[in-house]
């Protein structure tokens, strides 16, 4: 075990334990801590498996991977050290109290011996209006001391990250400085050999990582092996402000790059310490669009002249963003509480970080894209299916968002770069790697890809009042269409967009999602001028529905539902892509089909939901969240309570899968966390 990580885990767990914390407005399997893009993405596990159940003192934070983040804190009383996050050293551990999230923070309430109370929040800003905040690869840590038993204390407070943050293979060699700008100490970590657009155990090689805070006559910093200097914080309470020099692996004796705050007697009049933690790219994709293949910049770069620059604005927006972040939390809680009450509100505030925190803002002002991972599942950019379920949280934050996630598949394939005839699946195999698929040997899910790009060019445009957007693209959009003329009505044995089930011929969700499209596209040429196409895809997909509710539904089944493919009468799944012809107002499908679904659906619900179809006892929480959106009132509650006490219960222990067992709450044997996809639990706000 390193040994700069010896802190007594035994001790620190049932100490954390005897404290009984609370946890509103759930207790998630994984506490989100900074989150900002697929990069800046570190968790606290709390599931029961192998999870400590939701403390900050006694465990490591970790990536999303899974693998140790390094990131400490200490905090002095009257001259006896604690620990308040980590493993850092010290025997004694904070009482942690409660614990809340909202959709931008997590915040920790922490006794320490009764004497005083530490108030921890970790803010991972959301922006969906103000790009330029939005484009900053940053989050804060601010702590907050006060006086608990009306005495006064000498307090100081230590906070620290390892150089396990720079790459993800640990016998990489780190290379670090510390330096000063515009009132903001910095401890700048990276890769001494850069290796740009790759990844290590899906950790970015390349980049700057900087750990800021305050300059202050109250405040000393050091960098150094962690065994030093957390000991000169336990023993004195300061540091040296030294700096060590020797550049070396990050697991050679694991340097750490600390600071430490004077707080001075602290009363019962709360003091802060604040810090950021944030990673710096100049060129952060590379992507072949319209033009030859080439590096596109991070957004930042368009607003700030350095980096340095950028740390600063970012470090010193703490109350303005404070404020935005909070506004925000409270419009997300007022939708969701008015749609469909607090167990709503626990699936929504869970998911926004992780679905922004796969997302990354690059280009230019003039020519701004959206980059997207799809995390854990595949490592995939852009891919089509993951955007869609995510699509919901883009179009309710703002609806440009969607735009700029769809534009490079666009461009890409507008430009002859994909041979296929078909929506291409992906933007690219390996994130950050947008290099497209000019063999068309992407996954080929034809169906599936085309009515999903038809579905949410309509959703954008109707969202936006953009109807250009769909003129733009028109060409392509008729080109999938014909496509999903083809195939929709008798589906080819084929995957979908839950791949992991297996290929399947005349899929009865899948073959709805291409007659919505096809309906969709009947809308897009009605809204551009195209009257005699717009009849003849309205006359198709009304020619389909009808023909669909013969081959799809089991009416004499008791009580009667949709099969899961044609003519099996004994299967059922969930009938998620209903969502889309009701998002979109086409009025295509029934009403009755509607209201038989909801019917049906809590006769053959679990403890933790509905399984996505008879061939496993498993589900996905996005698909849920669809179902739910298109559900009658009763139905509608059944499955948000269900998945929301799964999000307290279940024993999973990563960042919010989608994907998990209805019986058990564990994880089937895919394991997919992290995912953008739970963007999707916005869809009951856009379907009132």
């Amino acid at each position: 075990m390193q040994l700069y990580r010896l802190g007594l885990l035994v001790a620190s767990f049932v100490t954390s334990i005897g404290a009984a914390s609370t946890f509103s407005p759930a207790r998630p399997p994984a506490i989100p801590l900074a989150v900002r893009s697929p990069y800046l993405s570190t968790w606290l596990t709390a599931g029961s498996d192998g999870g400590n159940g939701g403390y900050l003192a006694g465990q490591w934070p970790v990536f999303w991977q899974n693998q140790v983040t390094g990131w400490a804190g200490m905090i002095r009383v009257d001259g006896t050290s604690y620990t308040w996050m980590g493993q850092p050293g010290p025997k004694n551990v904070v009482d942690q109290v409660a614990y809340e999230y909202t959709s931008t923070k997590s915040i920790f309430t922490m006794h320490v011996d009764n004497k005083v109370q530490m108030k921890i929040t970790f803010l991972s800003p959301v922006t969906p209006n103000d790009l330029k905040r939005q484009s900053l690869v940053f989050s804060y840590l601010n702590v907050e001391v006060s006086s608990l038993d009306g005495q006064q204390h000498n307090v100081q407070v230590y906070a620290d990250i390892s150089a396990e943050w720079v790459s993800g293979d640990r016998n990489a060699i780190a290379q670090w400085e510390y330096g000063t700008t515009d009132g903001v100490a910095y401890h700048k970590v990276h890769r001494q050999t850069q290796l740009a657009y790759s990844q290590n155990n899906e950790q970015a090689e390349w980049g700057n990582w900087y750990w800021a805070t305050d300059v202050s006559d109250h405040m000393t910093s050091q960098s150094g092996s962690g065994v030093d200097v957390r000991g000169k914080f336990m023993s004195d309470g300061k540091l040296t402000n030294g700096r060590d020099t020797k550049f070396r692996a990050i697991a050679d004796n694991w340097p750490v790059f600390a600071f430490s705050s004077d707080l001075g007697s602290v009363n019962s009049s709360p003091v802060s310490t604040l810090f950021s933690l944030g990673l710096t790219q100049d060129q952060a994709i590379q992507y072949e669009g319209a033009s030859a293949y080439a590096p596109v910049p991070s957004l930042w770069k368009s607003y700030f002249k350095t980096e340095l620059a950028a740390l600063s604005f970012f470090h010193h927006d703490y109350s303005d963003s404070n404020n935005l972040a909070s506004a925000f939390d409270s419009q997300v809680a007022k939708d969701s509480i008015a749609t469909a009450g607090q167990d709503y509100l626990t699936i929504t505030s869970l998911s926004v970080r992780q679905a922004f925190g796969a997302t990354q803002l690059c280009g230019t002002p003039d020519k701004m894209y959206l980059f997207l991972k799809e995390i854990s599942s595949d490592g995939n950019m852009n891919t089509v299916d993951v955007v869609f379920p995510a699509y919901p949280i883009f179009l309710y934050t703002n609806p440009e968002l969607l735009k700029l996630v769809l534009n490079p598949l666009f461009e890409n394939q507008e430009a002859g770069k994909y041979p296929n005839d078909y929506s291409m699946h992906d933007l690219g195999s390996s994130y950050p790697n947008a290099t497209g698929h000019s063999d068309g040997q992407d996954e080929k899910m034809p169906l599936e890809e085309c009515g999903n790009m038809l579905i949410m060019t309509l959703a954008y445009a109707q969202k936006s009042g953009n109807t250009q957007y769909l003129r733009d693209h028109y060409n392509l959009l008729k080109q999938w269409t014909s496509y999903l003329v083809d195939d929709s009505l008798y589906p080819a044995n084929q995957i979908s967009t839950d791949d992991f089930a297996g290929s399947l011929a005349n899929q009865t969700n899948l073959a709805l999602k291409g007659m919505i499209g096809i309906q969709a596209m009947s809308v897009i040429a009605n809204q551009t001028g195209h009257a005699d196409d717009a009849e003849n895809y309205a006359n198709i997909a009304h020619s389909y529905i009808s023909q669909w509710q013969g081959l799809a539904i089991a009416k004499y089944a008791n009580p009667p539902r949709t099969t899961l493919s044609y003519g099996d009468t004994a299967s059922h799944g969930l009938l998620y892509n209903l969502f889309a012809d009701a998002q979109l107002g086409l009025g295509l499908v029934p009403q009755s089909v509607y209201q038989m679904q909801s019917d049906f659906y809590p006769t053959v619900a679990n403890k933790y939901g509905v399984p996505l179809d008879t061939r496993h006892t498993y589900t996905k929480g996005d698909w849920e969240c669809f179902a739910a959106a298109v559900a009658s009132g009763d139905t509608r509650k059944m499955f948000l309570k269900d998945l929301a006490t799964w999000i307290n219960e279940t024993p999973t222990n990563r960042a919010l899968t989608d994907l998990y067992d209805t019986i058990t709450g564990n994880y089937p044997q895919n394991t997919f966390v992290a995912r953008p996809v739970m963007g999707g639990s916005f869809a009951p706000l856009l379907v009132r």
